[in-house]
């Protein structure tokens, strides 16, 4: 589950179960990379209002869909196969459509967008690809870019949090190596409409 030790939901206690209750899913489940937080609860609710905020927000203009294959791909650029298979799932459940879901998993795994996307999602993809390997090398010419796709400034902000929210958590699992063992593979917070709704379904 990971290398450090966790509380299990039935031995939690006050305000470890209290975040617990929050987002649990199904049976009283715990994603384990939550569940990685639990000796620090604190780190817990911080990594959960990111992810909701950034993710999850109702106020967010680009779909729920494509922020979630940003976080596939960025996920699958660090090579973080936890959150590729969460994500992936997650992504293919709001799509409701195999075949192309299965696109775009190809697509991005082979780290060539341009096979599934277009127009301004490539280039966000494009940018999240940079932002991911080459940090550094982002300049005000890749924000330019962005906007010349049609993306305006508050969706390159969202692209911007959604790829560095997912490096956060790649490394969150990759350096505490979290599995998907016991895991339901694909839970998310479903209420998009309620950002302190954090229970997953």
């Amino acid at each position: 589950m990971a290398w450090i030790e966790t509380v299990a939901f039935e031995d939690s206690e006050g305000e470890l179960r209290k975040l617990y209750d929050r987002i649990k899913g199904p049976d009283n489940n715990v994603d384990n990379i939550m569940l990685a937080h639990s000796l620090r609860p604190h780190s817990m609710q911080g990594h959960m209002t990111l992810y909701k905020y950034v993710l999850h927000h109702p106020r967010n203009t680009l779909s729920k869909a494509y922020l979630e294959a940003i976080g596939v791909f960025v996920s699958s650029l660090n090579n973080c196969n936890y959150c590729v298979e969460h994500h992936f799932s997650g992504m293919a459940r709001l799509l409701n459509d195999a075949t192309r879901s299965s696109e775009i998993r190809t697509a991005l795994e082979n780290r060539r967008p341009e096979d599934a996307f277009e127009a301004a999602e490539l280039a966000g993809l494009q940018y999240a690809r940079k932002l991911t390997v080459a940090a550094s090398e982002v300049s005000e010419t890749d924000i330019a870019a962005l906007r010349e796709a049609g993306l305006d400034d508050g969706q390159i902000l969202e692209i911007n949090q959604v790829s560095a929210y997912f490096a956060y958590a790649n490394r969150t699992v990759l350096g505490l190596g979290v599995s998907t063992s016991g895991d339901i593979i694909g839970l998310s917070p479903g209420d998009s409409g309620d950002p302190d709704n954090w229970e997953h379904a």
